[in-house]
């Protein structure tokens, strides 16, 4: 005749343990189902009177209240940015002979990173070289001309001195010597104006090597996007690719209005990231924006984030955390166990004789990870967590306490435990 099985606690020694859990679990549970259900009789039938419902115990939970730190911490989500982004164009159009850099390569700052086709600008160099040559050939010209009216001048004034020359001779000298310094002048602005014109045709053949540039930062960065190819035709102000600075990162966050009056500029927060589960990064606010946008009444907040490492890239999905108040020596009671009265929040105290309760209005401070801070009164005792909807100020209650488990529970639950592992290898011997 076989055996009966075996029970669920006997097989598993754990279930015992959890058994006074369950048990006071289900006393609470009854007990509330027993009151709610005896009031709704009464409130049908008639036959509940006053005196019984105000002597009617009601089961409840109870928890102590604690003294010690409480923070509020808030969780927002954003998007990680370039502090810096250069986009690199060219001052000049034409073909892209050559790319110097490619997706995510570094770059120096004022390193070329491409060149365009220079032909036409060359070209352009040696006509203005050209045309300075000719200047200083009419300047030299005109200063030879010059030299000559200045000597026929000499000698006019002589032969005025003497007698012998007319006044219509002197006059003519002079207006040939005064046309000579005007000529030498004018030729003397062209070899200025050729001069500009070469270097301006030089500045232009320079912008063929197009170079990437930035005042404020690293001064290496790194390619985050190519928009052409060699052999492309791009037009003056084309960008030509995009360059970022990934140290520090920036992370773009916005805020409701709760929680905007908590940041300020050099508050720590704290990040975390997808791509890296389980590991965190420490930054800090870096602005708030001073006004809120209409569609969303959120403000923007900007966070400046360290990357050493380069982990961190743009556009990844970030959340950071931030405290935005906290106590180091706080009242604090389960969320729970703060109901509400008239509106107002409330907690059931229970009295020291463990028989009744109060009702004892509160101010609630920090709220947070199910704690609550109780900035008045300040309370001591245990609080009601549960049944609060069957009391009032005065209620009697009955507080079930869990039935202490038997000191040798756990040497038998080893013993047998033992026992059953020694039977399952002997099954398993030849």
């Amino acid at each position: 005749m076989s055996s009966p099985p075996p029970s669920a606690s006997a097989g598993d020694p754990r279930a015992a343990r959890r058994q006074p859990l369950l048990w006071l679990g289900a006393v609470v549970l009854a007990g509330v189902s027993a009151v709610v259900g005896w009031r709704v009789w009464g409130e049908l039938t008639g036959e509940a009177d006053a005196a019984s419902r105000e002597t009617l115990a009601a089961p409840v939970e109870v928890v102590a209240v604690r003294r010690g730190p409480i923070e509020l911490r808030r969780t927002f989500s954003g998007t990680l940015e370039s502090t810096a982004v250069v986009r690199v164009a060219p001052k000049v159009g034409g073909r892209v002979e050559s790319l110097a850099v490619d997706l995510a390569d570094p770059v120096d700052n004022g390193a070329v990173v491409a060149t365009l086709d220079s032909d036409e600008f060359e070209q352009e160099v040696a006509q203005a070289e050209a045309d300075l040559a000719v200047a200083r050939a009419t300047l030299e010209q005109a200063k030879s001309q010059q030299e000559i009216a200045g000597r026929a001048m000499q000698r006019q004034t002589t032969l005025r001195d003497r007698g012998v020359s007319s006044d219509v001779q002197f006059d003519g000298a002079r207006a040939e010597q005064l046309a000579a310094d005007a000529a030498v002048a004018v030729a003397a602005a062209q070899v200025s104006r050729a001069e500009s014109a070469l270097e301006t045709a030089r500045i232009r053949l320079g912008y063929t090597q197009v170079r990437a540039t930035w005042n404020e930062g690293d001064a290496r960065r790194l390619v985050a996007e190519r928009m052409v190819e060699e052999g492309d035709t791009v037009a003056a102000n084309t960008p030509l690719m995009t360059i970022v600075e990934l140290d520090p990162m920036q992370a773009v966050l916005f805020v409701a209005e709760r929680d905007y009056a908590a940041l300020s500029p050099g508050q720590a927060v704290t990040l975390r990231a997808d791509a890296f589960p389980g590991r965190t990064f420490e930054g800090a606010v870096a602005r708030v924006a001073p006004v809120f946008e209409s569609a969303s009444r959120q403000a923007r907040v900007e966070l400046s984030v360290p990357n050493g490492e380069g982990l961190l890239k743009p556009g990844m999905f970030v959340r950071a955390e931030a405290v935005l108040d906290a106590v180091a020596d706080a009242v604090i009671v389960p969320t729970v166990a703060v109901t509400s009265r008239d509106d107002k929040p409330a907690v059931f105290v229970l009295d020291e004789g463990g028989a009744t309760v109060r009702l004892v209005p509160v101010e609630v401070g920090i709220e947070h990870a199910g704690r609550s801070q109780i900035v008045s009164p300040a309370l001591a005792g245990r609080v009601v967590t549960l049944g609060q909807q069957l009391l009032d100020d005065g209620s009697a209650v009955i507080v079930p306490e869990a039935p202490r488990p038997n000191p040798t529970t756990e040497a038998e639950d080893a013993e047998e435990e033992a026992n059953v592992g020694a039977a399952s290898s002997g099954a398993g011997s030849p």
